[in-house]
């Protein structure tokens, strides 16, 4: 089956296509395959909005705390700390927000390597990611043993 080039945004695909390699080493069992990559599509669809939702209400959160503080509100006192709590929290926030907009450039890059056919290869060593590791972390880009064995293969 040929493919096109016409791109379909994630939220109106209703099926995934399989990588060619992922369809020869099932067998040939393309549905099989189809059905684990819209599912694993699904999730990651529903993963990314919920990550976009928590990094927009984080930095909500964060300007509504920087609006509240007025310069010179610091208090250097007993009760206090040496500092603005509302520094702090404001930090978190636009930290964790930070996080949540990483979180969906990986899911984009997964989304990114259905669309071309590589999802489930190690970006690494070019070997299978197993699917239950597929499963439980769906913009997994790296097999375990090149993930966990990154740091002591300098």
């Amino acid at each position: 089956m040929p493919r096109t080039t016409k791109a379909v945004p994630a939220e109106q695909s209703t099926k995934a296509e399989p990588s060619t390699k992922a369809a020869a080493k099932d067998g040939g069992h393309a549905p099989a395959v189809d059905r684990f990559l819209a599912e694993q599509r699904a999730e990651l669809v529903t993963e990314r909005a919920n990550y976009v939702e928590a990094a927009e209400s984080l930095r909500l959160e964060a300007e509504m705390l920087a609006e509240d503080m007025e310069p010179g509100d610091i208090q250097f006192d007993e009760e206090s700390g040496e500092g603005d709590t509302l520094n702090v929290e404001r930090e978190r926030d636009l930290a964790l927000s930070a996080q949540a907009r990483a979180a969906v450039d990986e899911i984009d890059h997964a989304l990114a390597k259905m669309d071309a056919g590589t999802y489930g290869v190690c970006e690494r060593c070019g070997n299978p990611i197993p699917k239950a590791r597929l499963k439980a972390l769906p913009y997994a880009a790296l097999c375990v043993a090149c993930k966990s064995g990154g740091l002591s293969r300098r």
